[in-house]
């Protein structure tokens, strides 16, 4: 079967007139892009942007757009003439309206699983010596002797082709000699935690402020044959809910991993000696060059120093201990 995609530019302004137009026609299960959108939900979640996807951000460059689908059948005629007449209504209806051009464009698509159309665009990524992140849906490639981490990719919260990410995995591969024990603070999709188990680490416990990430993470854990006897994950915050991770503050860890952001880590930093001994090593990365200065000053005023700094794509990850 083919289908009509349809896309519409519209202006920003127009977005929720446009949409309700629409709607109200039986036009629906339409697809939105707007950049004032992007850049609204960016200043809201303020905290957690450091890392954005500049190809996206660069491809909603001044773009306001709705784009819906047309079954390429006998109907299809009627269906774009109706439509054809309902922008041009709208432009007399709404005359002071900010509609922008209302221009309609047409493009053939293909009957297609579009659910899971997207799994074309993961491939295996090698990392270091020794691993290799591999969809979950693929067989691994023993053939060079890696160690596979299994991930659903289309779960949020990192998927290993992150620079921070991979220098992260980096550094366990450099630091896991087996039977560590493991604190991954905002562990996401678990894929920190996961590659230290796969190095062989005793146990790892991911923590991170959304509860979906703990599902998350749980369900790619066990992708990787790894139950809740070496993989732990918690939802809660180091900073405000002590008393629901007290379990964490009671004990010491060979190994921190932080792969969250800079205006996180600042702040955490003055709560990491608790997680340590004289031995622990802390890794820290999801920061950009830029802002290097600022966390190496919190890590310090924690009383840690910097044991070693890498850099990759303008970001860093740097290892810390305590002591001199």
């Amino acid at each position: 079967m083919q289908w009509l995609e349809l896309t519409i530019d519209t202006a920003s302004q127009g977005i929720d007139l446009l949409e309700a137009a629409l709607t109200l026609n039986g036009f629906d299960s339409f697809i939105i892009d707007d950049e004032a959108e992007f850049h609204t939900f960016l200043e809201n979640n303020r905290d957690y942007w450091d890392i954005v996807d500049e190809d996206l951000e660069k491809s909603l460059n001044g773009v306001s757009r709705l784009r819906l689908y047309l079954e390429d059948g006998p109907q299809a005629p009627e269906e774009l003439a109706r439509l054809r007449e309902l922008l041009s209504g709208l432009r007399t209806a709404w005359p002071q309206a900010e509609l922008g051009s209302l221009r309609l464009s047409l493009a053939n698509v293909k009957d297609e699983d579009w659910e899971n159309n997207w799994k074309q665009y993961y491939q295996p990524i090698p990392i270091g010596k020794k691993l290799l992140v591999v969809p979950k849906w693929m067989e691994p490639d023993r053939s060079e002797g890696r160690i596979p981490v299994l991930l659903d990719p289309g779960m949020i919260f990192g998927t290993g082709a992150h620079a921070s990410t991979q220098m992260c995995m980096l550094r366990l591969e450099e630091l896991i000699r087996g039977g560590e024990e493991l604190l991954d603070l905002g562990s996401g999709s678990g894929i920190l935690s996961i590659t230290a188990l796969r190095l062989g680490a005793a146990h790892a416990t991911g923590v991170d402020v959304d509860p979906k990430a703990e599902d998350i993470a749980r369900e790619n854990a066990a992708i990787n044959g790894l139950g809740a006897d070496r993989f732990t994950a918690v939802t809660g915050n180091v900073l405000t809910g002590q008393a629901e991770l007290e379990g964490l503050f009671s004990k010491t860890y060979d190994i921190v991993c932080m792969n969250i952001f800079a205006d996180v880590i600042i702040p955490m930093a003055a709560v990491l000696p608790r997680f340590m001994t004289e031995k622990t090593v802390v890794i820290c990365s999801g920061v950009l060059e830029n802002r290097y200065e600022e966390v190496r000053a919190a890590i310090e005023a924690a009383g840690l120093r910097i044991r070693s700094l890498q850099s990759m794509n303008d970001w860093c990850c740097f290892t810390a201990q305590k002591g001199e």
